[in-house]
């Protein structure tokens, strides 16, 4: 009879343990899942700033482009229509 008393109590002690580690690994889970959210916003953050720098950056080069030599002035032409041209296809499909 002791024996099984043992058993219980070793059983007892044994599910007490798994269950604070299961509260422990359920509360880290969910720090981590907490960081992860807060690391993809800024994630998302940081690349709306990189396309916002690309866009200024392109802008500055069609500038210097355009206050260049004729060479600079051809290339700016050329982007120029090649944006127009893109225009006009979404004005058309918009359209459709």
């Amino acid at each position: 009879m002791s024996n099984i008393i043992e058993v219980i109590n070793l059983f007892e002690n044994k599910l007490k343990t798994l269950l604070e580690n299961y509260s422990f690994l359920k509360e880290e889970n969910e720090v981590l899942y907490d960081k992860i959210a807060v690391l993809e916003a800024q994630i998302t953050k940081e690349k709306q700033f990189n396309n916002e720098i690309e866009k200024k950056y392109q802008t500055l080069k069609i500038a210097k482009t355009i206050e260049g030599s004729k060479e600079d002035r051809r290339e700016t032409k050329l982007k120029i229509n090649a944006l127009i041209r893109e225009i006009d296809t979404c004005i058309t499909q918009l359209s459709e």
